[in-house]
């Protein structure tokens, strides 16, 4: 006998597709979900990771930019040190140069010549001072020009103290360079064949 299936089997088909199709949208959401969930950990975890390197960095920055300025401050006062060392060693070594120039202002100085002030800018000296008559002062001069400490004698000004006395005094104005003496160089001996 021939079977024929009276329940409807077309309905309960259509029931299970529908239910197996919503069990995979359900899935889907699900996977998609723990999906995007997932990923927005991944990328929360790789920007927090981001933000403590930046952090780090920043902390590092800071830290080498103190030391740039430690670095930077050192160096001016190094260079103050240097400039201050230079003076300093500038200062003693022109200490025997100031004995010698004033030695050779006294031994320059004619008789009938006295000086009323000195005062020294760098290596120029200005005098002022008093002699008996204009030719002391021009051996005075002379006496600067032959000087190994002074040299360019310069005469500013030249006025008399008294007109028309017979021992009349003139005051004078002048400056003069100073200068070191050259300092000779050793001769080296000849070198000659055997006699």
């Amino acid at each position: 006998m021939a079977h024929i299936n009276l329940l409807p089997w077309r309905e309960q088909l259509r029931e299970e597709r529908k239910k197996r199709f919503l069990v995979v949208i359900g899935g889907m959401f699900v996977l998609s979900a723990a999906i995007i969930f997932l990923g927005d950990k991944y990328f929360t975890s790789a920007i927090e990771n981001q933000d403590a390197r930046n952090a780090y960095i920043q902390g590092e920055i800071a830290v080498l930019d103190s030391r740039i300025k430690e670095i930077s401050e050192l160096k001016t006062r190094r260079q103050q040190l240097l400039e201050r060392m230079k003076i300093i060693q500038d200062l003693q070594g022109n200490r025997p140069v100031i004995g010698h120039v004033f030695d050779q202002l006294v031994r320059t100085l004619p008789d009938g010549v006295y000086f009323t002030g000195l005062k020294m800018q760098g290596d120029t000296i200005s005098i002022v001072g008093e002699a008996e008559s204009n030719n002391r002062v021009s051996n005075l001069m002379r006496n600067f020009e032959n000087s190994e400490w002074l040299a360019s004698p310069n005469l500013t000004e030249v006025k008399a103290l008294t007109s028309g006395a017979v021992d009349q005094n003139n005051a004078f104005q002048m400056t003069v360079k100073q200068t070191k003496p050259a300092v000779p160089t050793p001769a080296v001996p000849a070198q000659g064949g055997k006699s």
